[in-house]
């Protein structure tokens, strides 16, 4: 029995080196003798020990934080940015081949790419044209990323950090702008009116007695809102018409 427990001891450590499971969303990049020899995956498989080594990989697309990053626009203005990047491993081998740390590597270009990309933007075009600026930034980081066998997805632009001299500029120039657009619909309202009171001497001019009858209107209207006695000199030509339509 005792003899038989070096042998047990050794079937154990061929099945725990031989035999491996792998995850769904995992893969195995398999190596023999140092050569690259497939990608296997997912479920059970079996390697040779001591002549097989397994680089296990992930599939799931990673979210990473690229660190603020401190960036002179085009119209130099020094602002600190910072963003996140969404990616995921389609080709294993080449993850694992192509380059040391796959993940580092992504995030030093992120990074590299965030500052080359603001750099040539101006501050407005940045604040403005966020969609453009991130779809630009997935495109050039998922060219480089290619070759490694990793494609990114999606770049977002975080936070724009501005200096506080900026911020105050933009605050006022945000106050400006609406005070210019209160005075633009002030004066298009002071146009319409002047529209209509125009519309309304062409009216009057062509019939006389449409004044009169207005005036005669608006007397009545103060009558009846106030009870005190109220004198208006009023020329005799007013009722001239009424006059003459009575004596005939």
């Amino acid at each position: 029995m005792i003899q038989l427990l070096p042998i047990l001891v050794l079937i154990l450590f061929f099945l725990s080196s031989a035999i491996k499971v792998i995850r769904e969303y995992d893969r195995a990049v398999v190596f023999r003798l140092g050569r690259f020899l497939s990608v296997k995956g997912p479920g059970l498989i079996i390697l040779i020990p001591l002549i097989d080594r397994m680089v296990k990989v992930s599939l799931r697309t990673v979210a990473m934080d690229i660190d603020p990053q401190d960036v002179i626009t085009k119209d130099n203005v020094s602002i600190k940015v910072n963003a996140v990047l969404y990616f995921r491993v389609i080709q294993s081998e080449k993850a694992i081949i192509e380059v040391e740390d796959y993940l580092y590597a992504t995030s030093q270009l992120a990074q590299t790419t965030l500052r080359s990309i603001l750099g040539q933007a101006e501050l407005d075009e940045i604040l403005s044209a966020r969609d453009k600026i991130n779809h630009e930034l997935q495109q050039v980081i998922d060219k480089q990323t290619d070759s490694w066998g990793i494609k990114v997805s999606l770049v977002e632009v975080k936070h724009i950090d501005l200096p506080q001299e900026m911020q105050r500029a933009m605050a006022k120039q945000a106050e400006a702008e609406r005070e210019r657009r209160s005075k633009v619909i002030h004066a298009e309202g002071e146009y319409q009116a002047a529209n209509k009171l125009a519309e309304a001497a062409k009216i009057i001019e062509s019939h006389p007695m449409a004044l009169q009858l207005r005036y005669l209107q608006t007397l009545s209207e103060i009558a009846s809102e106030n009870n005190s006695t109220i004198l208006f000199p009023i020329p005799i030509d007013l009722f001239k018409p009424f006059m003459g339509k009575g004596m005939g």
